[in-house]
Parts: structure tokens; sequence; C-alpha cells
């Protein structure tokens, strides 16, 4: 998903060397097979657990503490115990910054999951790099991030090569958006609103750009603030504007009460936007009926996939509080890919971790490959999933179904 502060990260915080020794020097691991004891590795969790993001942030955080219990059962690594230690950010930058300096404090940390918001990755990404600390997100969308800020023109530069997604990039979803919104939907005037924030504007602006270059007009623009709730002024613009659609890069607690007021203002035109209102609290928000409403969201509907059963079989057995959500299967996935990289750093090392496993498996993540829960999980170069799998959703009846799913082949 996601989200993404513009600001660049100007200070690198740097850390000392920390080094890892053999297998069962870490304290607290249970027994193996032979009687000694097992190495922890822990998994780094950050996202929202607490806020109006949590729903989503304690699917990240369950899903990957299914990744490593599983692990554990199967004794996917022999050796190795994997643990997961989880920290809210409550989708804050400066609180992402400061759990990435505590997971990089923690020498059994190998790996960390997330974030969920861009704006948060953009203060996480250097002190990973620092400590070669490797970091996976299931939800970052901002092209930047891997790309570099110059993405749009045509210059690709990897900033971080600590810094791995199994989530596809906005380009991807702000073009299939607008191509579904104009060629399917058959809309051809948008009004277009954002929320200021990386995520939000960035979205936006692929998606106006594409809209246009396919023959549509924009009819007008505006901004939304975060945490606001009443947005009539910017209801009654999109109404005066004669606007036959609008489309909201934002999150779902603004999008779901921007939707209900466009249409109490009178526009009865449908409310468009990216994974990030693609939830049931956009629908629950809105006091009007939201029939009509569209999102896009990464990845096929994990419900529908084949691979994706024994995850959701397995992640009910156990009981969690919280649904899965939207990145439940993709931080699965991430999870999966870090436990994979400790494998083979494991099993190239005579079973056990060396020294560098930090940066052995930093380099490890890049060479991964497995049928996950969303399909195929692999990295380019830049550290980008190699899936671009997506997918149109549509309120109908009160709640968000399917109603084209695509590769997307830019």
């Amino acid at each position: 998903m996601r989200h993404r502060s513009l600001l660049i990260l100007t200070t690198v915080i740097t850390t000392g060397a920390l080094t890892l020794t053999a297998c069962g020097s870490r304290d607290g691991g249970s027994k193996d097979n032979s009687g000694g004891k097992k190495t922890v590795v822990v998994i780094g969790v950050d996202a929202p657990l607490t806020g109006s993001l949590s729903a989503l942030g304690q699917g990240i955080k369950n899903s990957v503490d299914l990744a490593a219990k599983t692990a554990n059962k199967n004794n996917e690594v022999p050796g190795i115990e994997f643990k997961v230690e989880a920290l809210d950010d409550q989708a804050v930058p400066a609180s992402g910054q400061a759990n990435a300096t505590k997971l990089v404090g923690n020498k059994d940390v190998l790996g960390v999951v997330g974030p969920l918001n861009s704006g948060v990755a953009q203060q996480m990404q250097g002190v990973f790099a620092s400590a070669k600390l490797a970091q996976v997100s299931p939800a970052n969308t901002n092209p930047a991030l891997s790309q570099g800020d110059n993405w749009g023109k045509g210059e690709f530069k990897r900033g971080f090569d600590t810094y791995f997604r199994t989530a596809a990039t906005d380009v991807v979803q702000g073009k299939f958006a607008a191509q579904y919104l104009f060629k399917d939907a058959g809309k051809k005037k948008v009004f277009i609103v954002d929320d200021k924030q990386t995520y939000g504007a960035g979205l936006a602006a692929i998606f106006a750009d594409e809209f246009k270059k396919l023959g549509g007009e924009v009819a007008g623009t505006d901004h939304v603030t975060v945490k606001e709730t009443d947005f009539s002024s910017t209801a009654d613009k999109v109404k005066s504007s004669g606007a036959d659609s609008v489309y909201f890069g934002g999150q779902y607690p603004e999008g779901g009460l921007l939707a209900d007021q466009i249409k109490k203002a009178g526009a009865n035109v449908p409310l468009m936007g990216g994974d990030g209102i693609q939830d049931p609290a956009f629908i629950s928000a809105s006091g009007e009926a939201n029939e009509g409403d569209l999102a896009t969201s990464i990845g096929y509907p994990v419900e529908k996939l084949d691979t994706a059963k024994k995850f959701i079989e397995d992640y009910k057995a156990e009981g969690y509080k919280d649904p899965y959500a939207a990145y439940g299967g993709y931080s699965y996935d991430a999870g999966w890919a870090v436990i994979q990289a400790v494998k083979a750093v494991a099993a190239a090392n005579s079973g056990k971790l060396p020294d560098d496993a930090r940066a052995k498996v930093v380099e490890a993540l890049g060479k991964v490959s497995f049928e996950g829960v969303t399909g195929k999980v692999a990295f380019d170069q830049y550290g980008d999933t190699t899936n671009k799998q997506l997918t149109v959703y549509k309120v109908e009846g009160g709640k968000w179904v399917d109603v084209k799913s695509d590769t997307f082949n830019q």
C-alpha cells in the first residue's frame, strides 16, 4: 500500500559492527532433535498496531507470526527457532525510525517485515542499510523507495540494497486504475483529490497522468488533511465541477468520509481509490450507500487463490483476534522470504549462521524464489516484487466485490 512522506532521510544513524555468533549461542532457544539448544532468529515487524490503521497493522503482525510458527512446526531451518518482535509505529515516520533503531540493536533480528506506510519506510531505510539489516515491506507502493527519486524521469537507481517489497508499486496501480475507470467504467471526466501524503499524492499523480494520456479530462483537483472529518468544501467542488467520477489518493479513514460527503452534496458519482481505501472500514465510515465506489488493490483476491487455501485455514486455526486484512498474504510471504533467506545462509555455512549473517541474508533475499500465498515470490534488481497482479473492487451490497483481476505489464 503504501504511504509515504516526501521527506528524504538526510541523516543516517550509524551503528557499530553487529556480530552474530554460531549456532546455539543465543539464549532462549528450544532444543532440537539432538537435544542441543536451537539458535533464536528474530523477525522484526513494524506496523501501525494502534490507531486508525491498526486493522491493517494487526493483520501484518499476525501473518508474520503465522509464518514463524509454521517454520518452527515444520523445522524449516534445522537448528533455528524463529520468533517475532512486533513494534507499533502508529503510521508515524518518526516512530518508525525509532523502531528501526531498536530492531537494529537486537542482535537476534535478521530481517524485518514492514512497514505499512511508505512515508514511514523512508525514515527507516537508512537505519536498516547502515546495519545491513534486510527489510521486506508487504504494503509500500511508492516507487521512489526502490527506484530512486528520479524514477519518473526514467532514471532508476536503487538507493538501499537492504530494501525489498512483496507489494506492486503505484506506477502499476495508478495506471491500472486509470485504465479501468476510463475504458471499463466509461468515465471521461474525473475530479482528483489527495491527502497530501506521500502515498496519496503520489498515487493520484500517476493516476492523473495516465487518465489524461488515455484522453480523459481532469475536472478539478483538491486536497484534504489526514485526521480531519469535514470535507464538505471538497464535496461542493466536486458537485459544481460536473465530474462523472472522483479519484482519491489516500487512506480509508478519510476516503470513507469523503465518499459519504460527496454523495450528501448531491454528486451521485463513484469514488475510486487505491489499496489504501479497500477496507470494510471505508464502507462503514459512510452514512450514505457506497454502491458503485471502486478501489484497486495489489494482487488477486487471496480467498480465490489456490495457493492461499492453507494460509487461510491456518490463520483461522490460530484464532487470531483480528483478520489478516488486505496485506495478510503479502506479509506471510514477506516473512517466509526472510525465513528462506536465513535457510540459504545457514545451509551455505554447514548449518550454522556466520558472523556476518545479516549481510548474507540481504544477499540471499535477492535470490529467493518460491510459490507463496500470493503466487510466485521473487524480487527484481531493485528489490521490487516480480508479481504485478492487481484487482479492481466495487462496493456491491455493502461490501467489496472483486470485478476484474489482471497482470499489468508496464
